[in-house]
């Protein structure tokens, strides 16, 4: 309850107090800021995936807008040398006002990342927008084998079974490349599992499947028993380091980064910026009241 009332106070908070947190969990508020924070990453041994921030947009001209963003942040981060590649929301380019304008404007942004040879992932969004970012997904696919990936959530029960179906353009040349991540979003039981163990026990057995099928997953995770689990199943399953990697967010976790790094392991950190950080913030304080007490406890430890 108390952190429900937090997060419910801190959007209306001055933003020079916010962005006194946000800035340990986003690269900037500009490209330039963020191709300098990816580039600190890379000297570090770790890739990353540049995301813009933003979602739930109203109008097409919006969705335009953001399209000719993304193709400006592709040739800037392209030019600058970094290491990474890039993920983007299907809403941020209107997919929930029309979905053929917004597959439209993806379309262009993985167009220009594989003019570079490089990769665009799909973010996963709320269970209304499962079912368009799979078929965006396959669909994209079938044009850029090699340039395009998915976000799948391992609380959706419906998560293993899409990844089943996935095996249909799954091949040793291109091979399905998800990221597999606990999943944020706010779900009705029926469809969503809620507890702890539910939730990390398919979290493995998703990526489980993925090892099976010959796919290549990123093991999204902060939680030290799932990448144990994860070190498991690689042991088991003799997986070569270049067929998967671990994905972390930005600021967070850094020594247990740092430790996977050491053992070897590919590791990428989504970097996130944008002009739209404050609304960012705010929203996934909304999604999970529980940060409001990390908020909280590190404004206070910075004075």
């Amino acid at each position: 309850m108390i952190n429900s009332m937090i997060a419910g106070i801190l959007p209306y908070m001055p933003k020079k107090l916010v962005w006194m947190f946000s800035k340990e969990y986003i690269a900037g508020q500009t490209i330039e800021e963020a191709i300098v924070n990816a580039k600190k990453l890379n000297a570090e041994g770790v890739m990353t995936t540049i995301d813009v921030l933003g979602e739930f947009i109203t109008t097409l001209e919006e969705a335009e807008n953001n399209k000719n963003e993304y193709l400006q942040v592709v040739d800037a981060a392209e030019k600058a040398g970094v290491d990474g590649n890039y993920s983007l929301k299907p809403t941020f380019f209107g997919l929930l006002i029309d979905k053929d304008v917004a597959y439209t404007h993806i379309r262009e942004v993985v167009a220009k990342a594989a003019s570079y040879n490089n990769f665009v992932r799909i973010d996963m969004e709320d269970s209304p927008c499962t079912d368009m970012e799979i078929e965006m997904y396959r669909k994209l696919k079938e044009e850029f084998p090699r340039n395009v990936g998915l976000v799948v959530q391992s609380c959706l029960r419906r998560t293993h079974r899409d990844i089943e179906n996935l095996k249909a353009v799954n091949t040793e040349e291109s091979p399905v490349n998800l990221r597999v991540c606990k999943g944020i979003y706010v779900e009705p039981e029926a469809i969503a599992y809620k507890k702890y163990e539910e939730i990390n026990a398919h979290f493995l057995r998703d990526v489980e499947l993925m090892f099976q099928e010959k796919m290549y997953p990123g093991i999204a995770t902060h939680d030290t028993p799932l990448i144990e689990g994860a070190f498991k199943l690689i042991e088991k399953y003799n997986v070569p380091k270049e067929s998967y990697e671990f994905q972390m967010l930005y600021g967070v976790t850094p020594a247990l980064r740092k430790s996977i790094v050491d053992k070897g392991h590919r590791m990428r950190v989504y970097v996130p910026f944008g002009k739209d950080w404050f609304g960012y913030s705010t929203r996934r304080l909304k999604e999970n009241p529980k940060m409001a007490g990390v908020v909280l406890k590190a404004l206070f430890k910075k004075g």
